[in-house]
């Protein structure tokens, strides 16, 4: 789905061959400052890189245009971007930025139980903890039904037992609707339990990239 040819992005990545594929689970690792979150940003385009080429789907993503490219490929950061509003007005305006027909609350309160969490959606937003937070932008992600499905690092604000479940289910919904995710996680829990490809990171460098 992806495939990186001589890819540098200042100092922080440098990437010989990097082919990632299409419908597989896969969890990106290594330490913290290896790179992790700046490939998923050049994968989003959130960020170009200054040499080497990217494709994705066989077409070259510089020839994508980055609205195009984010209405397929979505990327949730470390940080939840929480909107103004209740926690409906928050599901609800992915969908109106991608210009996607807006849903009916069962069909949002199905996303929030899907996402393991327990909220009104007349709530307000800001009244939830940081793991919520982090549910309702993953929620808010799920519902635009991407192709691709950036995660950096989706589950930290969580225990361990809700990021278990949490995660089975997104990785479980993304079987269900072709959707190929792929997770930033410090977690070898979760990457033990649910990787179907691992891509290791160590300063910059691709040191492991294999079908688990």
């Amino acid at each position: 789905m992806f495939l990186l040819k001589q890819v540098k992005y200042r100092e922080i990545l440098d990437i010989e061959n990097l082919n990632i594929p299409k419908l597989k689970t896969t969890f990106i690792f290594g330490n913290s400052g290896s790179g992790k979150s700046t490939l998923l940003k050049l994968l989003n385009k959130l960020i170009s890189p200054e040499s080497g080429y990217i494709y994705y789907d066989k077409k070259l993503m510089s020839d994508i245009s980055s609205i195009e490219l984010r209405r397929k490929v979505v990327m949730l950061g470390q940080n939840p971007i929480i909107f103004e509003g209740n926690i409906r007005d928050n599901l609800l305006i992915g969908l109106k930025f991608s210009e996607k027909k807006p849903l009916n609350d069962i069909d949002l309160k199905i996303m929030l139980e899907l996402v393991n969490l327990d909220k009104q959606l007349d709530e307000d937003s800001y009244t939830l903890s940081g793991g919520e937070k982090q549910r309702l932008s993953l929620a808010r992600a799920l519902l635009l039904n991407p192709e691709v499905l950036l995660l950096d690092e989706p589950s930290s604000a969580l225990d361990e037992n809700t990021e278990l479940s949490v995660i089975s289910t997104v990785v479980q919904y993304c079987k269900d609707n072709d959707i190929t995710p792929i997770i930033v996680t410090h977690s070898t829990l979760l990457k033990d339990t649910f990787s179907e490809y691992n891509i290791e990171i160590k300063e910059g460098k691709i040191v492991l990239s294999e079908e688990v």
